[in-house]
């Protein structure tokens, strides 16, 4: 068994909206319900929960029935943090699926994730027992403490830039979190990064520089060219 974790739970203030970020409506339908239907399309996901902002839950259930994603199987309520609202939805999916069972945790605001992108973190996740998805690092990245100088960088062959989806078996990563909240490691936005915490190895699975996370008006744009090029 598959299951697509998508967090929805932000509130996304850096989009200068009253409406949520994954809720925003592009081209008459809502950000939310592109990522569902990602999920929904693929052979090898059985079933979707969404981590929910408060006060939502009923919008995202009406839109799942108006974009036919009958996939949806849980709607489970956010946190105060992205690390919570991920606790919350993996502690959830505990009560209804078996620790082998494989969990794969996307940014609800990650729209334009491809057939391809789940089906090696499937993959990888399977053989490996994690999957995170990455691109390479092509800008110098330098590192500052005034946000106006610098004179520390890094060397962008060694880096990687993290996306998601995050592949994990349920038991293994449910068992992480709880580590986690075990030794006071909080504010890991990420899966990979809670992992890495606990002194873990993950391993890659495919990105693409098109699987933008929409965080802010200049994405919500660029996301609106994708979509227009892929109808072209």
């Amino acid at each position: 068994m598959n299951i697509a974790l998508i967090t929805a739970g932000g509130k996304g203030v850096r989009m200068n909206q009253e409406i949520p970020k994954q809720f925003l409506t592009v081209y008459d339908k809502p950000v939310i319900a592109y990522t569902m239907e990602a999920f929904q399309k693929h052979l090898g996901i059985d079933a979707i929960a969404v981590v929910c902002v408060e006060g939502w839950e009923s919008i995202l259930a009406a839109y799942a029935r108006q974009y036919g994603i009958t996939k949806l199987k849980h709607i489970i309520p956010g946190g105060a943090s992205n690390q919570e609202s991920i606790e919350h939805g993996l502690f959830e999916l505990e009560k209804h699926y078996a620790p082998e069972d494989l969990v794969l945790i996307h940014d609800g605001n990650r729209a334009m994730v491809t057939q391809d992108i789940i089906s090696d973190c499937i993959a990888t996740a399977c053989e490996h027992g994690s999957a995170i998805a990455v691109i390479p690092c092509q800008e110098v990245i330098l590192e500052t403490t005034d946000q106006t100088t610098s004179g520390v960088s890094y060397a962008r062959e060694k880096l990687k830039r993290t996306q998601t989806p995050h592949g994990f078996p349920l038991g293994k990563i449910c068992d992480a979190y709880r580590r986690a909240k075990e030794k006071g490691i909080v504010n890991s936005a990420a899966a990979c990064g809670l992992l890495v915490a606990l002194g873990e190895t993950v391993h890659f699975c495919a990105g693409s520089e098109k699987n933008l996370k929409i965080t802010t008006p200049d994405d919500l744009e660029i996301f609106k060219a994708l979509l227009r090029l892929s109808d072209n």
